[in-house]
Parts: C-alpha cells; structure tokens; sequence
C-alpha cells in the first residue's frame, strides 16, 4: 500500500524549493521502502534547484539521509524490516570493470538511475497522481523512500540519525577525497579551499591523516573558525577572486604537498594546483558548473611533476567506506555531531536552503519526526 509522505521538492528552476505531500509506492523485487529520520541539506541539492546539476524538474529533493526499512520486496538479501541505513546515491551494478577493480562510484550504469530507480521507472507521485523524479535515484528528503536496495548501507544503530545522513555524501566525499584519492601522508602539509560541509571534513580527514600542516582558505571567517575546530593549524582568509598561493607557499616553505578545490571552481581549481610543491597533488572536490574550465601550465605537468585529479564521492566503496567511517565515529576519532549547525523540521525546507546558499552553516539537516 502506498503511503503518504511530506517532501520537498524543485517545481522550476531557479525558483524556493516547495513542500508538499506525495504518494510513495510499496518496494518492487530488489528495493525497499525506508521511513527517513534525517536528511543532510547539500550543496548538490542545491545545484539540482538551480540547474548547475542538470536535471528535470520536478524532482524529489534529498541523497543524503539516514532511517529504517519498513518494508522489503521480493529477492532482497542482507537486508530486514527495522534495520538502520544510510542511503547511498550512486547506482552501482557490481558487473563493470569500475565495479570489479574497486572503483564504483566510475560505473557508467549509474546514468541509470539520475531522476528514477534503476528500472527506468518512480515510486513517487504528486497529489495529482503525476509522477516525480527523485534526485540520483533517492529522492530522500521525504518522510518515506522506497529505493533499490542496492541503494542502501547498513549502519550502526547506536549513531544519531543525524550525524548517520552525513555519512551519505559530505563526510565519506571528503574523508574519502583524502584517505583513497590523495592518500595524504603523516608529516604532510594540506591546503584546503571552501570550508563547508565537504571541505571540513577534509581538513578533519587530513587531520586523522596525520598531517603536520593544514591550512584552511576560505572567504568567510566563521568558516575558517569552524575549520580550526575541525583541525586546521593555520587560516587563511581571502577576499573573492584574491590569490592565496603566495601566502600558502609562505607557510609551507614552497607550497602544500596536497591541496583540495572543495568549492567547484574551474578558477580555484587553478589556484589549488599552482599553490601545490613539485611533486604536490591537487585534488579537485567540489563540482564546478558545467560551463567552467581551468587551465594549468602544462610544462609544469612535466618538469614539476605535478599531478591535478578528481575525486567523486571520495572515490569510496559505499559497502566498505561507509562502516569504516563509522567505525571512527563511534571509536571517538571523527566528528560527526559537530558538523550539525542547525536541525530543521520539513516545512522549514526552503529557509534551510537559503541557509545554505548564504554559506550560514557547516550543514543544516532536516529531521522528520
């Protein structure tokens, strides 16, 4: 039976995100509904309101959430009614050379599953009986999902609902983007650019890296405090558009071994990779819009031996990484309940991302009662 569900989602482009009630379907064979007890608002969902991620309107917002199965379909192993999961927002399908050599999140089939399930098709509808697309195949920022069940993690039930949604994107993309794209070394110096969700969790990956050195740039300076809070050693403000490199390699004694884009900028991308040492690694996180390019000298690619590279979604293995992380969160080692700034109940959604668009918090997270 179909169960009624308040959620939020993008009408048109460019315009406040609404809250509404829709119809959520029962699980089909391979998927399961989840009763959602928190979601992260991120930055992506951002982009998917105003078109820098490209996809259709309307669409159920939300792919970074925490719950409980309430109901399970057909052939569906590993997984019960009650256990605690953490949604996963990249459809993998464990078949592709990507998925065999360790590199998931690279499958080409997760264009599968951009707006609907994996099938092609939605378990979602309006009042009007319309159906509506869900952002990378989740659509979680709603009171119930119904997902594949590949599209879902076991957690730990003793981790808080909220700090659990965090696992789903921000926390596993920046741990990830330092422990299995950079793979920092202990005694290294790190330089990171953007302080938000993503980018305080590099600095506290790099952190638990072993670090000697990160310094934290950012525009804002609750950022940059929040960051120190988080682990950085030395903080670094700019104005927008300033040139940060000059002082970055005053502080390294040549420039940072690593440094992490965590703003999505093809300009910072280019700041991040001519700050970096020979021999340095510059990673770019954030998403960038589709239009924007960056440009590096290309000798350096040669005679410094510098290397630019991606990181999406920390490169993780969601089965794999997402346990691990919280593992250290349990064992006292990653901070998880900090990077909640402010909660918000479902029908404070568009405050909550306006919030985020005016950079006020580390992450606001809606919690459903």
């Amino acid at each position: 039976m179909s169960r009624n569900a308040r959620a939020v989602v993008c009408r048109e482009l460019n315009k406040p995100v609404v809250v509404e009630t829709i119809s959520v379907d029962p699980p089909r064979r391979g998927e399961v509904t989840v009763k959602i007890a928190a979601c992260g608002v991120c930055h992506s969902d951002l982009s998917a309101t105003n078109g820098t991620i490209a996809l259709p309107p309307p669409l159920v917002l939300g792919h970074e959430a925490s719950g409980e199965i309430v109901e399970v379909g057909e052939a569906v192993e590993g997984l019960a009614v009650g256990d605690r999961v953490v949604a996963n927002w990249i459809h993998m399908c464990g078949r592709c050379r990507y998925c065999l050599g360790g590199r998931p999140v690279l499958c080409p089939e997760q264009a599968k599953a951009l707006t609907t399930l994996p099938d092609g098709s939605c378990r979602t509808r309006d009042a009007a009986g319309r159906p509506l697309g869900v952002f990378s195949g989740c659509g979680v920022m709603a009171e119930y999902a119904t997902l594949a069940a590949g599209n879902v993690v076991k957690i730990d039930a003793r981790i808080p609902p909220e700090s659990a949604a965090l696992i789903g994107c921000a926390v596993t993309t920046g741990v990830g983007a330092v422990f299995n794209t950079a793979r920092v070394e202990p005694g290294s110096a790190v330089a990171v650019f953007g302080c938000g969700g993503v980018g305080l969790n590099v600095v506290q990956g790099a952190a638990l890296a072993g670090a000697a050195r990160i310094i934290a740039v950012d525009t804002l300076g609750p950022k940059l405090e929040l960051a120190r809070r988080f682990g950085a050693t030395d903080l670094v403000l700019v104005k927008p558009g300033e040139d940060a490199t000059r002082e970055l390699k005053k502080l390294t004694d040549g420039g940072p071994d690593y440094a992490f884009d965590c703003v999505g900028s093809g300009e910072i991308a280019a700041l991040a990779y001519k700050a970096i040492r020979r021999g340095g690694k510059a990673i770019v996180v954030g998403v960038a819009p589709p239009a924007e390019t960056t440009s590096v000298r290309a000798m350096t690619l040669v005679f410094e031996e510098k290397t630019l590279a991606g990181s999406y979604f920390g490169s993780c293995v969601p089965r794999i990484d997402f346990p691990r992380i919280a593992s250290l969160y349990l064992a006292g080692r990653l901070r998880l309940d900090e990077l909640v700034t402010r909660r918000y109940t479902v029908e404070e959604a568009p405050q909550a991302f306006a919030d985020l668009a005016a950079g006020r918090n580390a992450r606001g997270v809606i919690v459903f009662a």
